[in-house]
């Protein structure tokens, strides 16, 4: 079993008022949040997802609930707050302005919070929920409880539009990365964090804060995987991009999803992660590529079923060949 741990919000893209009119332009609004998409994505590829969050009773919690279940994720819900939005206008040049309306708060939801990261094989968390108050020091408490019985994952994702102190976020990105096992993260939140490091750098330094592997992904670059003993270094896969929401999420979840099916989550199988080959390494990098591939070749955070993706073998004979 898989437990996220995250905000959940709905993103609301209005577009530009038609050219002469004193109407409002289209507004579309679909599920989102990093934590959410990793649930969802974690949950398309065949693993029993738990998603600790916060939305509300209202319309657009209606329509989170809605997309959690259809996707088979189960929802532990604490929080009293309305339901989190992030709404995005476009102008007439297609350029978006952002506004955030988002709490995170997961009082009420400890005890069952807490039972779903001690039963579960590895815990993720990332984004918003571990920088802002009141409920990233309940997230944080969280993560280091599940360690006893769970790997743990974390992403960063940073939004400075949410947070936009650095260093108190940089400050933050460290604790959760000490109690982490996995970590992945954008070159954007490592230039963004670190300003005068190379990517390279400030993913060793991380190494030495005690994770396993730590995964970069740099757009359309490919993804780099570091670990104390080696490197695997890949460039994106050849598509036609519809757009990039979400890639990084559904990498994520390829990532937790591939290192399931190697077997080496939970916490009796943390030396395993450790000691993982160069191999495997690159063959789960291959699959969280492919999974974000297929992200990007299509509109919205919209991550692969296990039946698009196919599994790990492939991969793992590949790069074993």
């Amino acid at each position: 079993m898989i437990t996220v741990i995250g905000e959940s919000l709905v993103d609301i893209i209005s577009g530009p008022r038609p050219a002469g009119s004193t109407q409002a332009g289209s507004t579309q609004a679909h599920p989102g949040g990093s934590p959410l998409n990793v649930a969802v994505g974690v949950a398309r590829l065949g693993l029993v997802t738990n998603l600790v969050t916060h939305y509300a009773d209202d319309r657009y919690g209606l329509m989170i609930e809605d997309h959690l279940h259809s996707n088979g994720v189960t929802a532990i819900r604490g929080g009293s707050a309305p339901t989190s939005t992030a709404t995005a206008t476009l102008g007439s040049d297609g350029a978006a302005t952002y506004a955030f309306d988002i709490s995170w708060d997961i009082t009420g939801a400890s005890l069952p919070a807490l039972a779903a990261v001690e039963g579960s094989t590895h815990v993720h968390t990332g984004s918003i929920a571990a920088v802002l108050p009141p409920g990233d020091q309940a997230t944080l408490a969280l993560v280091r409880a599940a360690r006893e019985h769970a790997t743990v994952s974390f992403d960063p994702n940073c939004r400075p539009g949410i947070s936009p102190d650095a260093a108190a976020a940089r400050t933050q990105a460290e604790l959760f990365v000490a109690a982490s096992d996995v970590v992945k993260a954008s070159d954007e939140d490592l230039a963004w964090l670190y300003p005068d490091r190379t990517p390279d750098e400030s993913v060793a330094a991380w190494l030495e804060l005690g994770p396993a592997l730590v995964a970069l992904t740099r757009g359309a670059d490919g993804p780099v995987i570091m670990t104390r003993q080696g490197r695997v270094e890949m460039p994106a896969e050849a598509i036609t991009v519809a757009d990039t929401v979400g890639a990084g999420d559904s990498f994520m979840a390829g990532l937790i999803s591939g290192l399931a099916q190697l077997d080496v989550l939970g916490a009796s199988a943390r030396s395993r992660l450790r000691e993982i080959t160069a191999g495997e390494l690159h063959a789960v990098a291959a699959y969280a590529n492919r999974a974000a591939a297929i992200t990007c070749s299509r509109p919205g955070a919209n991550p692969p079923t296990s039946a698009e993706l196919g599994s790990l073998t492939g991969s793992l004979t590949a790069s074993e060949g």
